[in-house]
């Protein structure tokens, strides 16, 4: 391969695999030699499963990881974990690992990932404290359960936050949530983060807003026993950090590459860093933008991270493409309560000077008088005048929350709520009533605007 470029991808989860295997698959080995170095002991794993593993949905740690060193070895991609990247030259064109070894290359994918949020709390780098962020995270609190843990405290009230505590829950545990917001999932409008936390404490358990932690209680034996809020104190024998998550930018902004004002890596709209061309950023590390105001934005999803990958390799291998933009469509769960979102809700609305016109509207997941139908709330807002719909939430009961997904279509579309309103929508009994409820909240935000 004396003749043949390389690209070393820094990353071996989402955005770093993707971008490999799709320049793979447009050029052959004997033009481009790929490279990967991951820190870890694996590669492209879903991180998003770690919840259900500690839960138990998910038989074993083997089943999180979708293909191993050796698989992608067999497609040309070379592999090195446990093999952590300490520095980038940009200037000479090579990358430094641990240890000193360099790998030069022709074009570089950083795919770094997102850093967990760890604010400055007094204990909180303890023993007793996990993160949810690798598959060693996951790992380390099964073991904790198993070990006789009952108490089971979660910080945060955002995706993970939510999973985390049904997962314990699941184990047995007795839960409770400390958030410093004023509700859970706080990218939700307050009337249908309410119906969030009104679901949690209809589960069991026990949750704290408005109380920012102030530090993290230690044991005799300086392992975590619990936390102090300004309003009390709350006992645990394990504690789980959900407070979200940032770029993880420390090697691209020691190298000097530019970061946008996000935070993230500056990259445009085909994944390239704007200040080197010829290195590419994707994930939860590259800044991104909103297809609704355009604005720079980061989003940390394993969705956007395997498209972001992907456009960076596709580019790598010769064939153009470019990153489309965000809504931030997402969905979890806590319980059988199902929640989820997409484009901006009205105070991101508001903020980025849109008029704008809301409207929550109280339905079922099938027809009312069909075994095994389910409240739901689906809240739609639009633009005032124009009627095109700029965001939607949905909290509801089993069946419920892939509704998402046809609001997520119609706003990607730009459709006004009168278009979604009159769509052709199917209809059974067993699947939803005969006006299905996003169509009614169409319905009920376009006859807003017509008022």
């Amino acid at each position: 391969m004396a003749d043949a470029h390389r690209l070393v991808v820094i990353g071996g989860d989402a955005a770093g695999m993707s971008a490999a295997a799709q320049a793979r698959r447009l050029r052959p080995a004997a033009e481009l030699e790929i490279v990967v170095l991951e820190q870890d002991g694996e590669v492209s794993y879903s991180a998003c499963g770690i919840p259900y593993w500690v839960g138990g949905q998910v038989g074993g740690r083997h089943e999180l990881i979708a293909r191993t060193p050796a698989e992608f070895a067999a497609r040309e991609i070379t592999v090195q974990t446990g093999t952590r990247v300490v520095g980038i030259d940009l200037d000479a064109g090579h990358v430094v690992a641990g240890g000193g070894a360099r790998f030069g290359y022709d074009h570089l994918v950083v795919g770094t990932g997102g850093r967990p949020s760890r604010p400055p709390i007094p204990g909180l780098d303890a023993p007793g404290v996990f993160g949810v962020h690798r598959l060693d995270d996951g790992a380390a609190v099964r073991a904790a359960i198993d070990a006789g843990a009952r108490r089971g405290l979660v910080l945060g009230g955002g995706y993970i936050g939510l999973e985390m505590a049904e997962a314990l829950q699941r184990r047995g545990l007795e839960v409770t949530v400390v958030l410093a917001d004023p509700l859970p999932m706080q990218l939700l409008d307050a009337d249908m983060g309410e119906r969030v936390c009104a679901g949690m404490r209809g589960m069991g358990m026990a949750v704290h807003t408005d109380q920012a932690v102030r530090e993290v209680l230690l044991d005799a034996a300086g392992r975590a026993c619990g936390v102090r809020t300004d309003e009390g104190s709350y006992d645990a024998d394990l504690v789980v950090l959900g407070l979200g998550m940032g770029p993880e930018v420390t090697l691209a902004a020691e190298a000097g590459l530019a970061l946008g004002t996000t935070g993230a890596i500056d990259v445009d709209h085909s994944q390239r860093c704007r200040d080197h061309p010829e290195v590419f950023a994707a994930g939860d590390c590259a800044q991104t933008f909103s297809r609704i105001t355009g604005e720079a934005a980061h989003v940390a999803l394993g969705t956007h991270a395997n498209k972001q990958g992907r456009v960076a390799g596709s580019v790598i291998g010769g064939r153009p493409a470019r990153f489309p933009g965000v809504l931030g469509t997402a969905l979890t769960k806590v319980g059988d309560l199902e929640i989820a979102r997409t484009g901006l809700c009205t105070t991101q609305a508001e903020e980025a000077g849109f008029g704008y016109r809301a409207e929550t509207i109280e339905a079922t997941t099938r027809a009312g008088y069909f075994p095994g139908a389910e409240d739901m709330a689906v809240k739609l807002i639009s633009e005032r005048g124009s009627g095109r719909l700029l965001g939607a939430q949905v909290v509801g009961g089993p069946g419920s929350g892939k509704r998402i997904d046809v609001l997520a279509t119609a706003i990607w579309a730009g459709m006004t709520a009168e278009d979604l309103a009159g769509s052709d929508l199917s209809y059974a009994p067993p699947f939803s009533p005969v006006y299905d409820p996003v169509a009614v909240a169409a319905r009920a935000v376009s006859r807003t605007e017509q008022g």
